[in-house]
């Protein structure tokens, strides 16, 4: 199958569902024969950012991180989906404006009650303990993106339907090429 390379950047808060949907949509297109790789944002700052803080610089230079290396990904021809909160507008327009494949936006939206019932990690608990004194959403700002080619609403879609979305959005783009 030929294809287009392309970054898909999925952002929301802790426990929104990036990993899960990034997971989803990547087996879908495996599932075709495209290549795809998803780079984890726990992943990544596991192994790529190990040693750097919370602090807005570093969560900066962990994005700028990831967004190297989706579009090294992106401009061989293989779609790169990201999947890491990435909470500020500008560091994610930044992404945008570096890349040298087609960069969709997937703002994987559901609202702080809902993450926070969810709480897959016990982060919003600690948060709310103070335990974690720089977190995204309670002590630090998530920036909504603005115009994001793509939103996903995970409080009240299935994963299956996010997906769809997202699979949709690059067929209309033309960028899963044909068989």
């Amino acid at each position: 199958m030929q294809q287009h390379g392309c970054i898909l950047w999925f952002t929301g808060l802790s426990g929104a569902g990036k990993s899960t949907l990034s997971e989803a949509v990547a087996r879908e297109l495996r599932a075709q024969g495209v290549a795809v790789e998803v780079l984890d944002g726990d992943e990544v700052r596991e192994n790529l950012s190990k040693g750097l803080s919370f602090s807005k610089e570093d969560r900066d230079t962990n994005v700028r991180r990831i967004a190297f290396v989706a579009n090294l990904l992106a401009k061989h021809g293989v779609i790169a989906i990201t999947a890491a909160i990435s909470p500020y507008r500008a560091i994610r327009a930044e992404a945008r404006a570096k890349s040298q494949a087609p960069f969709i936006e997937v703002f994987v939206d559901a609202p702080l009650a809902v993450v926070e019932a969810r709480d897959v990690k016990g982060l919003y608990k600690k948060a709310r303990a103070g335990e974690i004194p720089v977190f995204t959403g309670i002590s630090d700002p998530y920036e909504a993106p603005l115009a994001p080619e793509v939103t996903v609403k995970t409080g009240e879609e299935s994963i299956a339907q996010s997906t769809s979305k997202v699979l949709e959005h690059l067929r209309h783009a033309g960028l899963l090429g044909s068989a």
